[in-house]
């Protein structure tokens, strides 16, 4: 008997990330020493108040089912957030809570689209996103930005590509790959197109330049995504949400109770406890990224490589890699097999990417020093 795959499971594309990380882990098993720059995982603990608070919580028996959008403590936690740090008011019922961002990006999207409805996204842009897209039935239709402008879209080249089936724009800052801001007036302007904007902001808070805005400073109208994995280390807790417009709240609700019910009781507790206790280990965290984000910038500067616009926040470095090999797969893995340095290849992030090689500084100064140290032969042995 055999198993029929459908053709929307079957559009779902390999995570390159994921790959290179297995291929890692299996020449670890095998005895190799391996340096994971691959994947946005914080090397850092989680805050002891966040892990504090998730013990007590359990141990009151805060293990059962909470409101489908969320306990309303941790709505309104994230509601003062937004008030403290933007300076906008935000409904504690316009907020949902799930396990991480990466669920409401699939609820929201099968909310958005029916079958051949489009959303307008960079490319290069989070390796995920398109599969999201298809997945809900939409078409990515991939705007190719430029390394100048930090593979950020600029809101003139946004607006020709709005037809009557767009019905989101998708913008992510700081980004992943590039780890680069959306200037503020861009994100004004895309802001206010007739379209929805859909802002990915997962990774406020590990900003390094400049400040970063949120899209609701200047709409009521935008799909704000947000949550706790990377600003406070804790990608295991999986735990985000998503702020939207009153009138999409209640179909956004259905589908939650539906298909995910909530998110874990205590874990939504810890939640509030990063945003209220823990600002002190954010500056911390923040001030660890930036020293090995300035530091790995000016290594591969030394070894040859081009890096046209600084990342200012995230923990990523988008590298140009053309002049080595213009297959950034089959380059990713030969520096994995040759040297045990995991880095992510660009293709992974779209055609826009593609001889591009993405460095994670979310690993210690020592493995980043190292790592370079292994690049430094292999790169001259390219001629660089």
């Amino acid at each position: 008997m055999s198993i029929h795959c459908s053709r929307r499971a079957g559009s779902v594309t390999p995570f390159l990330a994921m790959e290179v990380m297995e291929r890692a882990q299996a020449l670890e098993a095998a005895g190799h020493d391996i340096i994971y720059l691959c994947l946005g995982e914080p090397d850092l603990p989680t805050p002891a108040p966040v892990v504090k608070q998730a013990v007590a919580a359990i141990e009151q028996g805060r293990t059962r089912y909470t409101h489908s959008l969320g306990d309303r403590a941790i709505r309104q936690a994230i509601a003062d957030h937004y008030r403290q740090r933007y300076r906008v008011t935000v409904d504690s019922d316009c907020i949902l809570v799930s396990a991480g961002t990466s669920p409401l990006m699939l609820l929201l999207f099968s909310m958005l689209l029916d079958e051949g409805d489009e959303v307008i996204l960079s490319d290069p842009g989070y390796a995920c996103y398109p599969d999201f897209i298809r997945f809900a039935g939409g078409v990515p239709r991939l705007l190719r930005t430029r390394e100048e402008d930090g593979f950020q879209p600029r809101p003139a080249k946004v607006r020709p590509l709005i037809t009557d089936r767009t019905r989101a724009v998708l913008v992510n800052s700081p980004s992943n790959p590039a780890g680069s801001l959306l200037p503020k007036a861009w994100l004004k302007e895309l802001a206010q197109l007739p379209v929805p904007l859909v802002s990915d902001e997962i990774y406020h808070g590990l900003t390094y330049e400049g400040a970063e805005h949120s899209a609701l400073e200047f709409s009521d109208r935008a799909f704000v995504l947000g949550g706790f994995s990377k600003a406070y280390a804790m990608t295991g807790w999986r735990l985000g949400y998503l702020i939207a417009p009153q009138e999409a709240m209640r179909t956004l609700q259905t589908l939650h109770q539906n298909f995910m019910i909530c998110a874990s009781s205590f874990v939504q507790q810890a939640g509030i406890s990063a945003l209220q206790e823990c600002q002190a280990d954010l500056d911390r965290m923040r001030a660890t990224y930036d020293e090995r984000r300035l530091f790995l910038l000016q290594g591969l500067q030394d070894l040859g490589l081009t890096i046209k616009s600084q990342p200012a926040g995230a923990f990523y470095i988008l590298a140009d890699t053309r002049h080595i090999c213009a297959d950034s797969l089959q380059l990713a893995m030969e520096i994995l097999e040759q040297t045990g340095v995991a880095l992510t290849p660009g293709i992974d992030f779209g055609a826009g990417a593609e001889g591009f090689l993405r460095f994670s500084y979310a690993n210690s100064l020592e493995q980043i020093a190292a790592a370079l140290q292994r690049l430094g032969p292999f790169l001259k042995a390219y001629g660089t």
